[in-house]
């Protein structure tokens, strides 16, 4: 998450809790990995490429905010 702007980019990750993130460091196996699953490729894909277009457009939101508001 950005979480200057408030857009979901980590949609594909899971969030771990505080202990299993501890635990993280000790996990040499990568026995603690784990992903949101998605019922098919596309949709991971859409849900990707939408939240890659929301950052997009919320970077050009500001953008334009910044410039108007230089006049």
């Amino acid at each position: 998450m950005n979480k200057n702007y408030g857009v979901c980019t980590d949609a594909l990750f899971a969030r771990p809790s505080f202990l299993s993130g501890a635990a993280r460091v000790l996990d040499m196996g990568g026995t603690f990995d784990e992903y949101n699953e998605s019922a098919t490729p596309g949709e991971a894909d859409a849900r990707a490429l939408w939240g890659d277009w929301a950052v997009v457009g919320e970077n050009m939101r500001i953008a334009i905010e910044k410039v108007t508001a230089s006049k």
